[in-house]
């Protein structure tokens, strides 16, 4: 399944329009690399996605292609979840 289309399944961002974009502008990295849209994601990648000041890492550990909202959060475990340090001018 397609990066972007994964992320609006899991409901980890709203639309695919919004994870489309946020991955043309490098903010989406799977596996360690800065991902396009297009990727091919599998159970066991691990995908970062960074918006804004915050950093979401999850393990995807299923692929569907419809889900209900309450088994959405199924298709992934959070490894980890931070706030970025705001870059200050000195």
């Amino acid at each position: 399944m397609r990066l972007d289309k994964f992320l609006k399944v899991a409901r980890i961002l709203k639309r695919r329009t919004v994870s489309k974009e946020l991955a043309a502008n490098q903010r989406v990295i799977v596996n360690g690399k800065i991902a396009k849209p297009s990727t091919d994601i599998k159970p066991g990648d691990v995908i970062e996605v960074i918006f804004g000041l915050r950093s979401l890492t999850v393990r995807v550990l299923d692929v569907r292609d419809v889900v209900r909202k309450n088994e959405a959060s199924d298709l992934y475990e959070v490894i980890e979840e931070k706030i970025l340090e705001e870059e200050t001018d000195s």
